[in-house]
């Protein structure tokens, strides 16, 4: 499976789950960090700007280590 982060200036972070592997709420959260260096070093400046995530209700995405995630980073 692959997760892609995109805006208008292309791909931001392209995260492929192995082969086999789940995805969690753990491992949605480790993606959440890896996005957030990439935005860091590719988008300088945008992470004080704001960032939109668009979620549906996936079980990652609603579940209680997710929330806490973006409650922590905004």
């Amino acid at each position: 499976m692959a997760t892609v982060f995109w805006d208008a200036k292309g791909v931001i972070l392209l995260d492929i789950l192995p082969q086999g592997q789940c995805i969690n709420a753990a491992r949605y959260c480790s993606t959440l960090d890896r996005l957030k260096e990439a935005i860091r070093r590719k988008r300088p400046g945008l992470l004080r700007r704001g960032v939109v995530l668009q979620h549906d209700n996936a079980t990652t995405h609603s579940a209680n280590l997710t929330q806490q995630w973006l409650q922590r980073y905004g």
